[in-house]
């Protein structure tokens, strides 16, 4: 199968890592990666489309390695999009919507609408954006499974924060340090 990369429909930014690589856990290689929360009944036409060729290269991917599709793997098998409800307990995910775990060994480029280079600041839990992926599938260490590899990041619009972090100058804008009568330099 030749290599195909595919636009997603615009998600909801989750644990993003996109500047600084991380291990999920002891061991792994660390990997560039977002949490891609999704809401396929709000997908326009457009990203309907999008979201019907993703699901079928991830069928296509499976099918070539494992001879099954997705729905037919057996429960050990990682799959790439899981249902919210599954961690209904963090902020953003729930009923009604899906999640993938985009990630990659190699940075991805991150740009805003018009194509400029963004920081890793502009990026954040809750944001939204949208990401070329590929598709591809493994065997190995113990795990086999069907996922999603990251190429690239477009920042689409802002959205609340998920984590709760605020603005430092919003925390004191409000606040008049008191002054000592004493001039500490006199």
């Amino acid at each position: 199968m030749a290599f195909v990369k595919l636009v997603t429909p615009v998600f909801r930014a989750s644990f993003p890592n996109l500047f600084v690589p991380k291990a999920m856990q002891e061991g792994q290689t660390p990997k560039y990666s977002v949490s891609a929360v999704f809401e396929p009944e709000k997908f326009n036409d457009a990203d309907k489309k999008r979201w019907a060729a993703i699901e079928a290269l991830l069928d296509e991917t499976s099918m070539e390695k494992f001879k099954k599709k997705i729905a037919q793997l057996p429960a050990n098998f990682k799959r790439p999009i899981r249902d919210g409800a599954e961690k209904a307990d963090l902020e953003g995910y729930g009923e009604g919507k899906v999640f993938a775990n985009l990630s990659s060994k190699l940075r991805p480029g991150v740009v805003d609408a018009n194509g400029n280079d963004m920081e890793a600041d502009d990026i954040y839990p809750g944001c939204y954006l949208r990401a070329t992926v590929s598709a591809y599938a493994y065997d190995q260490n113990g795990g086999k499974g069907v996922a999603l590899g990251l190429q690239n990041i477009r920042f689409v619009r802002d959205g609340e924060r998920l984590d709760a972090r605020t603005d430092a100058s919003e925390d004191f804008k409000d606040i008049e340090d008191e002054r000592d009568e004493v001039d500490p330099l006199g």
